[in-house]
């Protein structure tokens, strides 16, 4: 179960991704359908896990097929990343050795998201799609400086692109939840949206 405050994390990104867009305007070419993000896998924390499970139980209820979809394509994407998966196949956990992140780094780099409607450019679980996905496009400011999708903020300075950048969670907001949900549940480490998906 999620805990309580996960619905007021995911209100501050939402807000902070509109008033980032809104200061983008044109610069920000992220659309419907766009699907320059959703392609290529990316480690999430056990509390986005929980909140992608969350929302295709949801689906279930609401949309069973397009619920037995996702779980298909979950199923076919464990399949095909299990073999030189950096961690171990059977949770879905990855290693945290230097090793393993290295290796990491260049793994799946052209496997689409199983959240991922293929024949839409959807995500079937916008709603509950993790935080990596929720800062993507507007400028995040990283260990590496100030990072923007390739796609977007062509023509614009580096000043102006630095007005356009999304505050990411500043309050510290998600690592209090994330202690509390690794707490109360148990679950720990980081996974990918497949092996989250999967099965459930």
């Amino acid at each position: 179960m999620l805990p309580s405050g996960d619905p007021q994390l995911v209100q501050i990104m939402d807000a902070a991704l509109a008033d980032a867009a809104r200061r983008s305007g044109a610069w920000l070419v992220c659309k419907p359908g766009c699907t320059q993000c959703c392609v290529g896998v990316f480690a999430i924390h056990q509390l986005d896990a929980a909140r992608l499970q969350q929302g295709l139980q949801q689906l279930s209820a609401s949309d069973p097929e397009r619920a037995r979809s996702v779980r298909e394509r979950a199923r076919k994407s464990v399949e095909r990343l299990a073999e030189d998966f950096p961690g171990d196949p059977a949770t879905g956990l990855l290693d945290t050795s230097e090793e393993a992140e290295a290796r990491f780094e260049d793994f799946a780099n052209d496997e689409p998201c199983a959240a991922l409607d293929p024949g839409t450019g959807l995500c079937d679980l916008y709603l509950s799609r993790p935080m990596t996905c929720r800062v993507f496009g507007p400028p995040v400011r990283s260990e590496q400086g100030l990072g923007v999708c390739e796609l977007c903020y062509h023509g614009a300075t580096e000043e102006q692109i630095a007005d356009c950048e999304m505050p990411v969670d500043p309050e510290g907001l998600e690592g209090r939840l994330l202690a509390e949900f690794e707490q109360s549940s148990a679950r720990r480490g980081r996974t990918l949206v497949a092996f989250a998906l999967d099965g459930n």
